[in-house]
């Protein structure tokens, strides 16, 4: 059992103190409890267990140094792309690595050059039909496939 001073109190020893709130308190000596009654702070006196504690006092030999794990790194598969493949593409030297990304951004421009000409060529299309007297209009939704909207008839 624990006391105000922060040493063990063994059963038949000491004095117990109880507050009207029912809170037991232990005593080691008259000293400990006059404090105690005095509202001093254990933390602030110099010889209690709970000071040397605070300032860390007395402890330099039983302190072990604290062992710090290091941190381990390893390496997994990414989906779409195996562990092999990753390495493969890590050990490029820097000139292949440059020529496959050029390779690569010039085919994707090659590739919506050939989209955009595409789209012009339909819109062209559908212009020469608007001329020869196709005048019909599509509304945003109905080239989408949208339901046409039934004109109102008066008799």
């Amino acid at each position: 059992m624990r006391c105000y001073i922060g040493r063990k109190i063994y059963p038949s020893k000491g004095k117990v103190f109880v507050r009207s709130d029912s809170k037991v308190f232990r005593f080691f000596s008259g000293k400990s409890e006059s404090l105690f009654l005095q509202r001093k702070n254990p933390r602030r006196i110099a010889w209690t267990v709970l000071y040397r504690r605070q300032h860390k006092k007395g402890v330099s030999e039983a302190l072990h140094k604290k062992r710090t794990r290091r941190t381990v790194k390893a390496q997994r598969a990414i989906v779409g792309l195996s562990l092999d493949v990753i390495k493969e593409k890590r050990s490029l030297r820097p000139e292949a690595r440059q020529a496959a990304r050029s390779a690569a951004i010039k085919e994707a421009k090659e590739k919506k050059a050939a989209a955009e000409s595409k789209k012009k060529a339909e819109k062209a299309k559908s212009a020469a039909g608007a001329a020869r007297g196709q005048a019909v209009k599509v509304s945003k939704q109905g080239a989408k496939g949208a339901a046409t909207k039934v004109q109102a008839r008066s008799r």
